[in-house]
């Protein structure tokens, strides 16, 4: 049964003033690793702070022009009466205002931006103006339609309203003020009231999981338990075959409805709903430990990184419904891989390394960062990739804006939440998850403050200084990639650390410290080759490079006149150079000694038997993935033939 149970300090000022935490687990009973709230984190190394920096200048604001040019934000005043016309655009393109407005939250998270401020006030105020007398928002139902609502649950009704109760979140945390959490818990509260077991409540579930994230992170926020409950009712009620035949187009297995979810043990169907939905449970999970939960988590983990994800972190191998493939089904240039999947995938592995610590979920978290959400960005920052193609003939270019405009609010908000991504805190140590140049000054749930600086090149060097700055016994942990095969060493006051660092772990680097000591990590980064599964076929004979946490790839803007598809490498990596560069914002290059198969020769079928094509050195350069399709177009591999 449903209750308005509360925790003691429910929605009391000192709740609300807890800090910018993205995900909030610091008061969870069920993880090990507590959130770090933005404020208490700086970056300001050379990779991710000029990112962040143009995420505020130029992403932010060029985002909400899109909004208002394409009537997004009229649709709010349309609801509200302010405006007449036609309702514009896709029906739940409310939820692109959302997550714009907790990204400009995030962002405001310890600074002050007065120009995103009253941008953000501008949205806020039409969302209240477009709010029904009973809490119910969303500009698609109403005028018209205001009779349908809650009738369709393909039309993401509920996907809507979890992103309000983020951005509501975010910007409570974030600024201090209630007036976008008052709009979202009287939404919640409507939400509350109309779905549920109890006699004349109904059950239903959306056909686009988000809901449950934003109900979670709300009764952090409140203390309200109601909320709580509502995420597990919405996750007990899927997987009973409520939404039948998503637009009489897909199976249940579209929309996760197919099983309940502790049967679940392969990611199926629409990739982001999937995936979206699976952090869902795991925060769920972090509140309420439910049975068979986290064992279903980790069979679904298990079953994505081993069969069903492209080699940049990506996921979502068929347009056909966005959706997940077979296992091992991940053709190169119809990868579909959307920007928001990642995106997902980011954020359902924070999740999960929040339960234990395991090093495994922060590798691929990283990993994913770098090669399958950055891609979906221009270096400009104001074009975006719905699609991520791992092969492409050049005519696959960033755009503007989108029709269905998910992907570019999604990146602007992960990058603006950057910085509560980077460190955790359990009892006694701080957590160190990603390497940027910056600091943290935080309490640990000991008691014990501490303050610690990193100064790195990271992720073109692998050498990682930190700086304590703060004196009392506690312990760093510091995450040994699992990309670091051997040669990881570790310093303390210039004392060599004996024990083996091992790849994919942490390591626990404890004493009393002094303000002032120093430890420095050596990660070597050499280019290596990564190889597929034999029953990857668009991979068979073929490799892809690697740097650090970068894949690169080949692009014909370094390459006139030679066919990227002749392309042979040699068979082992141990030749290729690392040279600076001031192309694609300064990243390194990777020059690699090749052959190229003689294009003019070969014909269309030959035996085995055949006489071998002609052969010839040349030289390639290898660019991050992340940046390509930033210069004049052409072809794009990441996959490339092996001798």
């Amino acid at each position: 049964m449903y209750s308005d149970e509360t925790s003691p300090d429910a929605m009391s000022p000192a709740r609300l003033g807890h800090g910018a935490h993205v995900v909030d687990t610091s008061r969870s009973p069920h993880v090990r690793l507590r959130s770090v709230p933005l404020e208490s984190v700086t970056v300001r190394d050379a990779f991710w702070a000029p990112r962040r920096r143009v995420n505020a200048e130029r992403t932010l604001p060029s985002q909400f022009r899109h909004l208002e040019s394409t009537r997004t934000i009229d649709n709010m005043r349309r609801a509200a009466g302010k405006k007449d016309g036609d309702y514009a655009g896709m029906y739940f393109s409310d939820s692109d205002i959302y997550k714009w407005l907790e990204a400009v939250s995030w962002q405001l998270a310890g600074r002050s931006d007065p120009e995103l401020q009253r941008m953000a006030d501008v949205v806020i105020e039409e969302l209240a103006d477009a709010q029904r007398d009973d809490g119910y928002l969303n500009s698609y139902f109403s005028r018209e339609r205001a009779l349908e609502r809650w009738t369709d649950f393909d039309l993401h009704e509920m996907y809507c309203a979890g992103h309000l109760f983020q951005a509501a979140v975010a910007h409570a945390r974030a600024t201090g003020a209630t007036t976008l959490l008052d709009i979202a818990t009287r939404f919640a509260d409507h939400i509350c009231d109309t779905f549920g077991p109890s006699p004349g409540q109904r059950v239903a579930v959306d056909g686009h999981e988000e809901v449950e994230l934003g109900l979670v992170e709300l009764y952090r926020l409140t203390g309200i338990r109601r909320y709580l409950e509502q995420a597990a009712f919405f996750v007990e009620s899927r997987g009973r075959g409520l939404l039948g035949r998503p637009y009489d187009r897909f199976g249940p297995e579209y929309a996760q409805d197919h099983l309940p979810f502790r049967d679940l043990d392969a990611v199926v169907g629409h990739a982001v709903r999937a995936l979206y939905y699976n952090a869902g449970v795991a925060d769920l999970c972090a509140e309420t430990d439910e049975p068979g939960y986290r064992v279903a988590l980790e069979r679904l983990w298990a079953n994505m990184t081993s069969k069903r994800m492209y080699v940049t972190g990506g996921v979502g191998s068929r347009y056909e419904g966005e959706a997940f493939g077979e296992d091992y089904e991940l053709p190169s240039s119809r990868a579909y891989t959307e920007t928001c999947a990642a995106i997902a995938s980011v954020m359902w592995n924070w999740r999960m390394l929040a339960f234990g610590g395991e090093a495994r979920f922060a590798d691929l978290m990283e990993w994913t960062l770098y090669n399958a959400v950055l891609p979906g960005l221009s270096l400009s920052g104001d074009e975006y990739f719905y699609q991520n193609p791992l092969q492409d003939d050049g005519r696959h270019r960033r755009e503007p804006w989108f029709g269905c405009a998910c992907c570019p609010p999604n990146v602007a908000r992960l990058l603006a939440s950057l910085p509560g991504y980077v460190y955790t805190v359990s009892d006694d140590a701080l957590w160190v998850h990603l390497y940027a140049s910056g600091s943290v000054d935080t309490v640990l749930p000991n008691g014990q403050g501490v303050r610690v600086t990193q100064q790195t090149e990271y992720p073109w060097d692998g050498t990682i200084t930190f700086g304590m700055g703060s004196a009392g016994r506690y312990a760093l942990m510091l995450r040994i990639p699992s990309w670091c095969d051997e040669g990881a060493s570790l310093t303390v006051e210039d004392a060599l650390v004996p024990e083996a660092l091992v790849p994919g772990s942490y390591v626990r680097v404890e004493r009393a410290w002094q303000e002032g000591d120093t430890i420095r990590l050596h990660l070597p980064m050499p280019a290596r080759y990564v190889e597929a599964h034999r029953h990857v076929a668009e991979a068979t004979g073929r490799v892809a490079m690697a740097r650090g946490p970068i894949l690169y790839c080949l692009e014909d803007a370094d390459h006139p006149g030679l066919e990227l598809r002749d392309v042979i490498l040699p068979t082992s990596p141990a030749l290729v150079r690392v040279e600076p560069s001031d192309a694609l914002g300064g990243v390194p290059l990777l020059r690699v000694p090749a052959e190229r198969q003689s294009a003019d020769e070969g014909p269309l079928y030959r035996t085995r038997e055949g006489e071998e094509l002609r052969r010839e050195g040349v030289e390639v350069t290898a660019i991050p993935y992340f940046a390509w399709a930033n210069r004049e177009p052409g072809r794009m591999e990441v996959w490339v033939r092996v001798s």
